[in-house]
């Protein structure tokens, strides 16, 4: 019996990854496709990756991706890390439900809300102060601050919670005020999450689509927005090889 149920288990298990990771292996050898038609075998080329590397609006999308991430994703990892230690430390204060329900909000709202709601702020603010004049790359980033902030709060603020708290009370006994306690003890010790908090901000930001749709502008088409055009107007190998690059730089 127990022999047939592991046969049974390993056939599952071999049945879930073919599922996860078939259409991920058909996907990285359809990109070496010579012929145009995604699902038809032409023979063996890379003529896809050079059209790629020659699309200016990919390589532009890219760039723009890459800076909106970087920038979002450093800025929300601070104002998180700050948010995380405070609901972390600080234990209840006023406004302390306000602040934990607004750092959670994003991670239970629909996107679509998410986004329609930082349209309908951009506009109003537009209408009242003059700000922004237009939608581009500021709107975006500050979309994405709103919505990573959310997932390294989260983080920090159970990193904090497991940290042993007498480590910082030795150090204070020692002599050490909080500030430098805070940036000699605990700072170096939840680097791993900080740095694990940016990572995740910055996987997030840089893949959406929906946030980034309604709060970009003329001229301000992220690497998602490009790939979702592009596959609108019909399965392209191009894109295929530009898949097969992330899947690299991830691996």
């Amino acid at each position: 019996m127990t022999r047939r149920l592991s046969w049974f288990v390993i056939l599952v298990m071999a049945l879930g990854y073919l599922f996860l990771y078939g259409p991920i292996i058909s996907l990285v050898f359809f990109s070496f496709n010579q012929s145009k038609l995604v699902t038809v075998w032409g023979g063996f080329s890379t003529q896809w990756y050079g059209a790629l590397l020659n699309d200016n609006q990919v390589i532009s999308a890219f760039f723009l991706s890459l800076k909106i991430a970087i920038l979002s994703s450093t800025i929300a990892t601070i104002i998180g890390t700050i948010a995380g230690y405070i609901l972390a430390r600080f234990g209840a204060f006023r406004g302390r439900t306000v602040l934990s329900g607004m750092v959670t909000a994003p991670l239970v709202m629909p996107e679509v809300i998410t986004g329609l709601s930082m349209l309908l702020l951009f506009v109003t603010a537009a209408d009242v102060i003059g700000w922004p004049e237009k939608r581009g790359f500021t709107t975006i980033t500050i979309a994405h601050i709103t919505f990573t902030l959310s997932y390294i709060s989260v983080v920090m603020q159970s990193r904090f919670s497991t940290l042993d708290i007498s480590l910082e009370e030795a150090a204070q006994d020692l002599g050490a005020r909080p500030l430098k306690v805070f940036f000699v003890i605990t700072l170096p010790i939840v680097a791993p999450a900080i740095v694990s908090g940016f990572l995740l901000g910055f996987t997030i930001s840089i893949d959406d689509l929906v946030i980034t749709s309604f709060t970009s502008g003329p001229g301000a088409n992220t690497l998602p927005m490009v790939i979702f055009s592009k596959v609108r107007l019909g399965l392209n190998p191009e894109i295929n090889a530009l898949a097969s690059l992330i899947i690299a730089v991830v691996a």
